[in-house]
């Protein structure tokens, strides 16, 4: 860990600021593993010290998408195991499976999702005053690195790998709490189709939330991911206004981007995301945790300010065929999808 004290630049894409104060680093890495079969998920855990509060501002990736898949860093009150590494992606089978690797989740409580990291994407600095909060009196006790080997080839002459995330905090207390929400959906999608996969939750908690940025994520089917806010208007015949904060091709970078709008998200809006799949196989592909299954995922950061971030981690739905935006939720007004296509080649 190095401890620096330092004015800085602080870049976010197109976010711009200046912020004096002592900045620390510390690495969470994975502890020279060698992944022993494909699609295997390995987490690790670090203790945050209980008696101080840290907030994180930043975060430098370790990695390259030719050894990892994907890297999420978990906030846990309690982490999934009591080990340095275990498998924490397949949920079925016995420790026998992988005696090397046993089964369990990434957190045992209190999972929420600080960071995540797919296909070479930058660094990412947070905007001026915006900090994870951890440790202290807050429910993330702990940090889980999960990182995602989809092939293991380069491992089979003995290389291990050592992938992970730099973090920059401070403990100068930050006035604006950071947060993530992701959403994401179930369901699977027809073989030779373009599918619509989408999820929508309301917002419960009497909280003003700032959003700054957002990430997508899908596997190999997915062409646009789209991220709204909608401001629902209960009067007779008027139409829900939905506010679109950021849509991507999910096969570039997978980064945070800034938002497109500056708006804020209060109790009663709807959070909502969709994803366009384009499934060219001649089989069904279902969600799942394999290069061979999909994702639609949808990640909203945010912050608040003078309170904590909101209870609400995670928004999912069935997906197709049993969930649309159309189905049940009162909402009108959808927006067309973008992305129309007959080719499914």
């Amino acid at each position: 860990m190095l401890d620096i004290k330092w004015c800085y630049l602080l870049v976010f894409f197109i976010f711009s600021g200046v912020q004096c104060m002592k900045v620390d680093r510390y690495e969470i890495s994975m502890p020279n593993v060698r992944p022993n079969r494909p699609e295997l998920y390995i987490c690790t855990p670090v203790k945050v010290d209980p008696s101080n509060p840290y907030y994180i501002i930043g975060f430098e990736p370790n990695a390259t998408m030719h050894v990892v898949h994907h890297i999420i860093l978990y906030g846990c009150t309690e982490p999934g195991a009591s080990l340095p590494v275990w498998n924490c992606g397949e949920m079925f089978g016995d420790s026998t499976d992988n005696p090397e690797f046993q089964p369990y989740s990434p957190c045992a409580a209190g999972s929420q999702i600080i960071y995540a990291w797919a296909r070479d994407a930058p660094r990412l600095l947070l905007p001026e005053g915006v900090g994870f909060k951890v440790g202290g009196d807050t429910a993330v006790q702990y940090l889980v690195l999960q990182v995602h080997y989809a092939h293991i080839e380069g491992f089979r002459d003995g290389h291990t790998d050592a992938s992970g995330i730099t973090l920059q905090y401070t403990r100068r207390p930050l006035t604006k709490e950071a947060g993530v929400l992701l959403l994401g959906t179930g369901g699977k999608i027809p073989a030779l189709s373009v599918e619509n996969m989408e999820t929508s939750c309301i917002m419960t908690e009497n909280k003003e939330i700032h959003p700054f940025a957002y990430r997508t994520h899908t596997h190999a089917l997915g062409k646009e991911v789209q991220g709204y806010v909608v401001k629902k208007n209960n009067d007779v015949n008027k139409k829900d206004e939905w506010i679109l904060l950021g849509k991507r091709d999910p096969m570039k970078p997978q980064m945070f981007y800034e938002v497109d709008v500056n708006t804020t998200i209060h109790k009663g809006d709807v959070m909502a995301a969709r994803c366009v799949m384009k499934n060219y196989r001649s089989h069904e592909t279902y969600i799942g945790s394999t290069g061979k299954d999909e994702m639609c995922n949808f990640y909203l950061m945010y912050w608040v300010e003078n309170a904590p971030p909101l209870e609400t981690k995670y928004c999912f739905s069935e997906g197709p065929p049993n969930y649309y935006w159309g189905l049940g939720d009162n909402l009108n007004n959808i927006p067309d999808p973008g992305y129309v296509t007959n080719a499914l080649v």
